[in-house]
């Protein structure tokens, strides 16, 4: 099978497409057809070698990509809840199985039957932003209908759809995002938008149940601004997980008997069922950027480094139409 591998960290010009053995699926895991990968930072990171919460699990060679959609070849003789021809997304193995691949291989835990009612490149896009999502807002920010929830990076992939998912569930929702992506989070859900450049979110805003940092900046003096705006025992959640809270942010947290979480994704299958069905209600929109074919990795990925991406970047590994 063909994939896009690494056998050294640095650039895009480590990324190769080459033919490689298709795995075999472990008794508990699922073979899975892949149609299309969702791209992430966390793809490129790996590629240039890893942060510090990531490098102790590299091990060379590795294909890419950690968000799959496809159809089930095999299954493993354990697998009970999927079956042979089964339309799932979800992750594979991290790392290592990667989607950047015709075939990946993941536990049947991992992957959930896809919404029916989406494309696969759509789906790709989905579950590592989503789960991402899911994770920090409703797993550590315990987030509940009608608290109030303040969303920065509203506009990037994990953000768009962490605006989507705690509207859905009865929150209200403040994203803070450029100015040029204010109409793009208001459409997708928001209550409330910020512009983070010319605006003082802290100023604005006060007793905030939830926020949520899905934004790439990692600066603790950054995190004490959106400490000021929680209410008392609220909940600050940050994805950047290499980036621990200084000793200042974390006696600010204590000061209003907060607490602060840094997430690490959990990849669970009956969250990305609940996924499905809000896309499947028309909740839930996914957003696709734009979808790079396999050849064209290199290029999809300097548009990542970017961190200028509005939703989700794609990569197509076979034609929806080649289901064969």
């Amino acid at each position: 099978m063909k994939a896009i591998r690494i056998h050294e960290f640095g650039g895009t010009e480590v990324l190769k497409l080459e033919d490689t053995e298709r795995p075999v699926p472990a008794k508990d895991e699922v073979l899975v057809k892949v149609f299309a990968s969702g791209i992430n930072p966390a793809d490129w990171v790996i590629r240039e070698g890893g942060n510090d919460f990531l490098k102790p699990l590299l091990r060379l060679p590795l294909t890419l990509g950690w968000d799959a959609a496809g159809i089930v070849e095999e299954t493993g003789s354990e697998v009970t809840g999927l079956n042979i021809g089964d339309e799932v997304y979800g992750a594979p193995n991290f790392p290592g199985d990667g989607s950047y691949a015709e075939y990946c291989v993941g536990k049947a835990s991992q992957f959930a039957l896809k919404p029916k009612n989406i494309s696969f490149n759509e789906a790709s896009g989905v579950p590592l932003a989503g789960l991402t999502a899911w994770t920090g807002i409703f797993e550590f920010g315990k987030l509940q209908a009608g608290q109030r929830i303040l969303i920065h990076g509203a506009s990037g992939g994990v953000g768009s759809l962490a605006v989507q998912f705690a509207k859905a569930k009865g929150a209200y929702v403040i994203g803070v995002a450029s100015i040029q992506n204010l109409d793009y989070i208001r459409q997708l859900g928001a209550d409330e938008v910020i512009d983070y450049k010319n605006q003082k979110f802290e100023d604005l805003i006060h007793d905030i149940d939830v926020v949520f940092d899905a934004a790439p900046h990692r600066d603790n003096n950054e995190r004490l601004r959106s400490v000021k705006v929680l209410k008392e025992g609220g909940i600050l959640v940050s994805v950047n997980v290499d980036f621990p809270f200084n000793d200042e942010v974390t006696q600010a947290l204590e000061k209003i008997n907060a607490k602060g979480e840094l997430i690490a994704v959990q990849v669970r299958g009956e969250w990305l069922q609940e996924m499905a069905q809000l896309i499947e209600e028309g909740k839930v929109k996914v957003f696709v950027s734009k979808v790079y074919p396999m050849e064209q990795v290199a290029e999809a990925h300097r548009e990542s480094e970017t961190w200028h991406v509005r939703g989700k970047l794609i990569l197509e590994i076979r034609k929806e139409s080649n289901r064969i």
